[in-house]
């Protein structure tokens, strides 16, 4: 079942429907439960490799769902630390629980300058209401 519409005030928005959780100079990313409506039941996700590098406003990887096969655009750059093995095994949990059992990778960031430059709550629901 899909989780009920919501965006936590704790996490940082990407302008592409991406979430950062930031602990100290480390971040957990998501997909944001507007990106997983707008997709629908997701059938795959394509993950990067642990100790690889990822960068802000680019892919990191792929989710496929029943309707269309879409990037993941990074929020911040860094090293993938961790990838969510359950999300590669049961990528349906990222509809269920976006932001929590839902996470996708966790990085060590390479700049967190790049924060400032993500949107909070509110601001990115009010960049939903335009979509």
């Amino acid at each position: 079942m899909a989780a009920a519409e919501s965006y936590p005030d704790d996490l940082k928005y990407h302008p592409e429907h991406d979430w950062a959780r930031i602990d100290g100079d480390e971040a957990t990313l998501g997909v944001t439960w507007f990106a997983q409506d707008a997709l629908g039941e997701l059938v795959h996700y394509e993950a990067p490799e642990v100790g690889s590098s990822i960068s802000k406003d680019a892919s990191y990887g792929e989710v496929e769902s029943v309707k269309a096969v879409s990037d993941i655009v990074a929020p911040l750059s860094g090293e993938v630390l961790e990838v969510n093995a359950r999300a590669v095994e049961e990528p349906e949990i990222v509809n269920e629980d976006p932001y929590g059992d839902g996470w996708l990778i966790r990085i060590r960031m390479s700049d967190a300058v790049e924060v400032d430059a993500l949107m909070d709550a509110e601001a990115y629901k009010a960049h939903v209401a335009e979509q």
